[in-house]
């Protein structure tokens, strides 16, 4: 099988069990969604889902967290994982944000990435999410899925898995396909005993075919 061909067929698969793939992080306005991201790091969507209704009740905008202590967000926080370094990016962000860039959210990844607590795939997911930009954020589930189906070779970093994914994923597909990955990582190919038994991609997919005998 040929790389075009596996990409086509792993893209008619997601389209099909997919249609409308989105974020699961709730949501209502591009700053809830940066303030989510932030905190979505190496945390759960379900707990950040929790955290984020009353920090944004307190704090529903960058002009209003701009002002508070990271003591004070902390308070608000302190359930998901790295609390402290957090609060201190989530404070710090919406300082430049204010300062720098007026309130309003930039579209650029580059940009994005200038603000604190947001790294490359904290960037791409905001630029993909909000502005439909065609890049590629890969997280864990990402990067596992794209190896085991066989989407990437000899990628060993993020980066890498990025640009193979975005090589061979048509450009008005790409914001979509990060969904489609995290998604199937998620509920199907998980890290630990994948359903290979629910997934319509089993009979090309590198990882099936190296296991199914075990």
């Amino acid at each position: 099988m040929t790389i075009k061909d596996r990409f086509t067929r792993t893209i008619e698969y997601f389209q099909s069990i997919f249609p409308a793939a989105k974020t699961e992080l709730a949501y209502e306005n591009p700053f809830e969604l940066l303030v989510a991201v932030i905190l979505s790091a190496q945390c759960t969507d379900k707990r950040v889902n929790m955290i984020t209704p009353p920090l944004m009740e307190k704090y529903p905008d960058a002009e209003s967290m701009a002002k508070a202590e990271p003591e004070e967000i902390f308070k608000f926080i302190k359930s998901c994982t790295y609390p402290n370094n957090k609060a201190k990016h989530l404070s710090r962000m919406s300082r430049m944000l204010i300062s720098e860039f007026g309130g309003t959210i930039p579209s650029e990844p580059e940009l994005l990435q200038r603000l604190p607590g947001v790294g490359r795939k904290s960037a791409n997911v905001i630029a993909s999410v909000i502005f439909g930009k065609p890049v590629m954020a890969v997280d864990t589930h990402v990067f596992r899925v794209s190896h085991r189906i066989g989407l990437v070779k000899n990628a060993k970093t993020p980066l890498s898995v990025e640009l193979q994914l975005t090589r061979h994923i048509p450009t008005e597909l790409i914001h979509e396909a990060h969904h489609w990955l995290i998604l199937h990582g998620r509920y199907v190919c998980k890290a630990k005993n994948p359903l290979c038994y629910k997934c319509g991609l089993s009979e090309f997919c590198i990882y099936y075919r190296k296991n199914r005998s075990r």
